[in-house]
């Protein structure tokens, strides 16, 4: 049986009984009984306490209920002192009260069929018990304090997991009845218990070392105990008593048949009264109802009107989301394709690399080869080269003394040292005395020093190269797109989702890889460039007058023949527009494709983007300037026939420059305008350092020195590199 039980309410009946026995109870010459049974109780009302008290009962029944427990929590066991017979069989108990000694005029206990699992050591108190009744119960030993019960006559033990006896129960001399499982006993024997009360208490009186003696010779003073107490008022004898006893009886009984009849003629008045009250608490209990019923009915309008207001949030919130969700996706595809087409275009630049290198190696031996002869000594354009060579060293030592001031800073942050600050404050004087030079000095000065028309040579070859412009451009690119994949990163984590995070992962290593490999590839082809001009260096050991002025208008000039050949086949109108647009970095590109006017009177935007013009706002202009050309050359043929010299001399090359940031292609083209991203550790300035191995763009120059780990992914940076925007 399960050892907690749910308190059950009575029912009507129960009630009904509980008050009748109560009433019954408390009337005037009513018998010494209260007797409470089978009224459901899960615990004895306090009222039966004070009836027992006040009244001194001697005989409670209490059997059929639902008791866990004897006494309530604000009732004493003193208020059962004078109760002899006390019935608690078929409750469910599961022990006794620690004080139960205190009921010292006790004579008959049960608690048959309860879940007593012991018996408190008090039980020995109880020395006027005759009667002990503890079967079916979950008992597994009994106290040694049973051995006290000096009136003991009767114990039932059985139903329960005793196995052993107690020895001190050989004290009990007056006990007559001991019924047990003998089948299960260890101590005394089995087969010994079986034999009988007498022989089990040969045995423990001779464990115990008593001399054994029938009850028979111990009930005198138990008997005579009883009789005392019942003729303690009775001076003329037992047949007075008896007599007496039996007239009593006789009235007793003719009492109790009217007080039988009264008591039917009270209880149809109750039951009458308790009608008439049950009727009252129907109609309160029904109004009790409605006014219940109409108060769900407006929480249920409430809760619907919050539940509809509630879903409409949420569906605003998951449109919200869907939104936000399908705006990563397309920005995840976007940058997904730009990065495959960046990784086709490096397989496809490897594949070419070696071709193209080779290539380059034969023409700069060749050129190495070819004497500088008195023609171009004289066609040497000495103030115009000068003048480029000055542009190009001004540009250089810019970008040199920038990248060596980072690098100073840098390590002054480390070494705590101010002669490398004071070192660069007058290498930026002399950077501002150059350039407050007059034009002509720095000319005349940069003609006098062949050291600084090899510097100037140097920097165009650099920049002239087609595989360092190649490789210079992929690596822009490549930074750009790890730029854009840390903000996607960050949005990402802002906006709680963790969707497709892995594959932005990969390719942010697979950029970072190949990021590294482009460097290690710049400076490779540093290197073989500088071989070259130290090959070149050896040759001009003759002390040739202007030779490094030479070279460097050679290499202006210079063009590959096939180019060249091509260029020339050009129709003169669409170079000159290419030119007049700043587009003349496409005249190779035009010449290689064979494009004519013509041709692109027929091309859509597409089929440019298709040959290699890339920039959108460029593709629309050219188509319709060649439009307008076509058109203006329907009523004037000559329009289409321009000076040479014009053209020639807009396609003969001068110096270096830059061309305007809104027209100056950048392949691929950017979909989405680059944004720039706060330092994650300041939150104040632009995050300009890129971190190899992970590939994350999030920290400033200045949070990052200290740093040894990535403040995203928390790997070991092996490598920091800084992206300079330009202007």
């Amino acid at each position: 049986m399960p050892l907690f039980f749910r308190k059950r309410k009575p029912s009507e009946e129960a009630r009904k009984r509980l008050e009748y026995q109560m009433c019954l109870a408390k009337e005037a010459g009513a018998d010494d009984i209260l007797d409470i049974s089978k009224c459901e109780l899960a615990e004895i009302p306090f009222g039966a306490f004070a009836t027992c008290k006040v009244l001194q009962k001697k005989v409670l029944i209490v059997h059929t209920n639902h008791l866990t427990s004897l006494l309530p929590k604000s009732c004493s066991l003193l208020s059962l002192i004078t109760i002899k017979v006390l019935d608690l069989h078929d409750n469910q108990l599961t022990a006794l009260p620690e004080d139960i000694g205190q009921l010292t005029a006790l004579q008959v206990l049960n608690v048959e069929r309860n879940q007593l699992t012991y018996l408190p050591r008090s039980v020995g108190n109880l020395t006027q018990l005759q009667t002990l009744n503890v079967k079916d119960n979950k008992l597994k030993e009994l106290p040694d304090t049973l051995g006290e019960l000096r009136s003991l006559r009767t114990l039932d033990v059985s139903g329960n997991e005793v196995q052993r006896l107690p020895q001190m129960l050989a004290h009990a001399r007056t006990l007559e009845t001991l019924s047990l499982d003998a089948p299960s006993m260890v101590y005394p024997p089995a087969e010994l218990c079986g034999a009988g009360t007498e022989a089990i208490q040969r045995f423990l009186c001779k464990e115990s070392g008593l001399d054994y003696y029938p009850p028979s010779q111990y009930l005198l003073p138990v008997l005579e105990q009883d009789s005392a107490e019942n003729s303690q008022d009775s001076p003329d004898g037992p047949m007075d008593r008896f007599s007496r006893e039996e007239v009593a009886w006789q009235n007793r009984f003719s009492d109790y048949e009217k007080r039988k009849e009264q008591k039917m003629l009270e209880k149809l008045e109750f039951e009458r009264r308790l009608e008439l009250g049950q009727r009252e608490h129907a109609q309160l209990l029904q109004q009790n109802n409605s006014h219940k019923d109409g108060i769900l009915q407006t929480v249920r309008e409430e809760q619907s009107r919050l539940e509809q207001g509630l879903s409409e949030h949420r569906r605003c919130v998951d449109a919200e989301r869907q939104r936000l969700q399908a705006q990563l996706r397309q920005t995840e595809q976007n940058i997904s394709n730009r990065i495959q087409k960046l990784l086709q275009d490096n397989q496809r630049q490897k594949r070419s690399a070696e071709i193209l290198k080779s290539l380059e190696n034969e023409r700069i031996r060749m050129e190495q080869l070819m004497a500088i002869t008195q023609e171009e000594t004289e066609n040497l354009r000495r103030r115009e080269i000068a003048s480029a060579m000055q542009q190009m060293l001004t540009e250089s030592c810019k970008s040199h003394f920038i990248q060596m001031a980072y690098e100073s800073q840098r390590q002054s942050l480390v070494q705590q040292a101010c002669s490398s600050m004071a070192e660069m404050d007058e290498r930026f004087q002399q950077i501002l005395s150059w350039q407050q030079m007059d034009q002509s000095k720095a000319i005349s000065h940069i003609l006098q020093e062949s050291a600084m028309q090899k510097a100037a040579f140097e920097a165009l070859q650099v920049k002239k190269d087609l595989m360092h412009r190649q490789i210079r451009n992929q690596i822009k690119l490549i930074e750009t797109e790890l730029l854009q994949l840390t903000q996607l990163e960050l949005k990402r984590k802002s906006l709680d989702t963790e969707a497709l995070q892995e594959m932005i992962s990969e390719q942010r290593w697979a950029l970072s890889s190949l990021l590294q490999q482009l460097l290690k590839e710049k400076t490779q082809r540093e290197e073989e460039l500088r071989e070259i001009l130290t090959e070149l260096e050896a040759k001009s050991e003759t002390k040739q007058e202007n030779y490094w002025l030479i070279q460097y208008q050679r290499l202006l000039n210079q063009k590959p023949l096939s180019l060249k050949l091509q260029e020339e086949g050009m129709e003169r109108p669409l170079a000159a527009l290419l030119v007049e647009l700043s587009a003349e970095h496409y005249l190779p590109i035009f010449a290689h494709h064979r494009i004519s006017l013509a041709m692109l009177s027929r091309m859509s935007p597409r089929d440019l983007a298709k040959v290699g013009v890339s920039e959108a706002g460029l593709q629309h202009e050219i188509l319709r300037r060649v439009h307008q050309l076509l058109d203006a050359a329907r009523t004037q043929p000559e329009l289409l026939k321009p000076p040479q010299g014009q053209v020639l001399g807009a396609l003969e090359p001068t110096a270096p420059e830059e061309f305007p940031e809104s027209v100056r292609p950048s392949a691929p083209p950017t979909e989405v305008e680059v944004q720039t991203s706060e330092c994650v550790v300041c939150l104040e300035r632009e995050a300009q350092m890129i971190f190899l191995n992970c590939g994350h763009v999030c920290c400033c120059p200045q949070c990052c020195q200290p740093l040894r780990t990535c403040p995203l992914c928390r790997q070991e940076i092996a490598q920091r590199l800084r992206i300079y925007h330009s202007s």
